[in-house]
């Protein structure tokens, strides 16, 4: 009985998150501190927010973290939390791009679960050696390409694995932005100025920012492989080191094709992620600025408008939905449920179990396939826009 209800408190205790990045001024840090407490899963307990000491401990008080567990580095924090009989569970990196690898793996070392940011890595030999030290330690790493936790992608996925719109031909995704029209790197813009220095960035400016994004949500729904590329990836305005449009033509197994946009210089555009997928039997569309619907066209028949919550919602979309359909989940709803999901991973873990068939998350795998998508890209474009295994 002891032992049992040992097992209960520990299924049903919160966990003990620290995080890496995300201080003061950091735009993503704090949309995943929101999301983490969502459905009331985490505490945030410790964190090296920032890789400026004084910023880190001033951005700690102002989060309520003690002083003791408010870090300078993520190797001190790592070493000194694993040791702590109170220590974290989990990390959530929330850093540039350059820092991932390095911090994800002081902590997979520390015995310690990671979320992280996208993308995993600034190069594809440091995800691999992600993806061989999640395997040796077993502990529990996701990945937060947030739009696969939106209700109605899941529905769009469930449809296509169910063989609703039969075999697929076509798959379309864009991403574009407008923030980048000018060159906000040299106006003081924190954000700018770290996505397009390649040394934080990595080789992909607007690829690795929002184009995986894109290439996730294309595979997640369709449950296709990518097999090979043709990529143009333009740096339009003057002086800028990295990408900031990026167009691609995709191969994918089984013979179905696929295009690919993403630009941060399309003035008009705000996140306007969309995503078309097109079968022998019907197709289906999906606009992340409108998340809530989703429009199924069975071949030959009127269009369908699937609603979140509503008539005709299936079980894979219901099980990440909160609220009746008609008050709207966004973002925010979207990015918290892939918190939740790695919860229950990181929970089944506390207790000896397997992680639940039905949780869904973005894994190290997942992640490691983002980098060799921007990889073949880069690759592609560079040769005059070649086509390039994946």
């Amino acid at each position: 009985m002891a032992i049992e209800a040992s097992k209960q408190k520990a299924a049903t205790r919160r966990i003990r998150i620290g995080m890496v990045g995300g201080g003061q001024g950091a735009f993503i840090g704090a949309v995943h501190r929101i999301a983490m407490r969502i459905d009331d899963q985490y505490e945030l307990v410790a964190g090296a927010l920032s890789s400026d000491p004084a910023r880190a401990k001033a951005s700690a008080k102002e989060l309520g973290i003690a002083e003791d567990r408010a870090y300078g580095s993520f190797e001190d924090m790592a070493k000194a939390e694993a040791k702590r009989p109170d220590g974290i569970e989990a990390v959530a990196i929330v850093t540039p791009n350059h820092m991932h690898a390095p911090a994800a793996k002081a902590f997979l070392k520390a015995g310690i679960h990671v979320i992280c940011d996208k993308p995993l890595t600034t190069t594809v030999k440091d995800a691999k050696e992600l993806v061989a030290l999640v395997k040796k330690t077993g502990k529990i790493f996701a990945v937060t390409h947030n739009y696969t936790g939106y209700p109605m992608i899941r529905q769009a996925r469930a449809m296509v694995g169910k063989g609703v719109l039969g075999t697929i031909r076509l798959v379309q995704a864009e991403y574009p932005q407008d923030w980048l029209t000018e060159k906000a790197e040299d106006s003081g813009s924190k954000q700018a100025e770290w996505r397009t220095d390649p040394a934080r960035s990595g080789a992909g400016g607007a690829i690795g920012d929002i184009g995986t994004h894109a290439y996730n949500l294309a595979c997640f729904v369709s449950g296709l492989t990518l097999k090979q590329l043709c990529a143009e990836l333009t740096s339009f305005v003057e002086g800028r080191k990295l990408d900031d449009d990026v167009q691609i033509l995709m191969r994918f197994d089984g013979g179905a094709k696929g295009m690919l946009w993403a630009s941060q210089v399309a003035p008009g555009h705000e996140n306007g992620l969309k995503l078309r997928v097109y079968g022998t039997k019907g197709g289906l569309e999906w606009t992340q600025a409108d998340p809530n619907y989703l429009w199924y066209t069975p071949f030959g028949k009127p269009k369908q408008l699937l609603t979140r919550g509503g008539a005709g919602a299936s079980p894979e979309a219901a099980r990440v939905t909160r609220i009746p359909g008609g008050h709207p989940e966004g973002y925010l709803e979207g990015f918290a449920n892939i918190y939740t999901e790695a919860a229950q991973a990181i929970i089944a873990a506390r207790t000896g179990k397997k992680t639940p068939k039905d949780v869904i998350y973005p894994t190290v795998e997942d992640g490691l396939a983002g980098m060799e998508f921007i990889e073949a890209a880069v690759k592609s474009s560079k040769a005059g826009g070649v086509w390039t295994k994946v």
